[in-house]
């Protein structure tokens, strides 16, 4: 499966496309929101592992609805070292199907479901992990 076309902005407003992501290999990586302990923890677990993806030639996103603004501080307090785009009208996730009904705390509400992308050079989805478990995404991810 392709990556569907899209258009997002950044933490610092600038148009990030999936143009952009082909010749290069990608995790584009989905979370429910900044700030919560379980994506801190995953977002700071890729910034620990940047420099061994880069070797690899991998470059990194993670992508959510929260604002620009958030990202911005989200990035600055946890010394995130890569690009948080922001899809605010979740149309991309939607369109992956990793926007959808799920319980927290017993109460079923619509929102994001973890979910890790390894995407190609030519923009196939090599790898799709679903509901993912942050101490290990790396090594599953890196398994292709």
């Amino acid at each position: 499966m392709k990556l569907p076309a899209f258009e997002m902005k950044n933490q610092n407003g600038e148009i990030v496309t999936e143009e952009m992501l082909k010749g290069k290999c990608t995790i584009l990586y989905f979370y429910p929101r900044d700030h919560t302990p379980t994506c801190t923890t995953q977002a700071i677990n890729f910034t620990e592992n940047l420099a061994e993806l880069k070797e690899r030639g991998i470059q990194v996103y993670g992508v959510n609805g929260d604002s620009m603004k958030k990202h911005q501080n989200f990035i600055a307090k946890h010394n995130i070292g890569f690009d948080l785009l922001v899809d605010e009208d979740y149309q991309l996730t939607r369109e992956l199907g990793i926007y959808k009904m799920k319980k927290v705390f017993g109460k079923e509400s619509p929102g994001i479901v973890r979910t890790t992308l390894l995407i190609g050079p030519d923009l196939t989805i090599e790898k799709r992990i679903d509901n993912v478990k942050v101490k290990n995404q790396l090594e599953n991810l890196l398994e292709k």
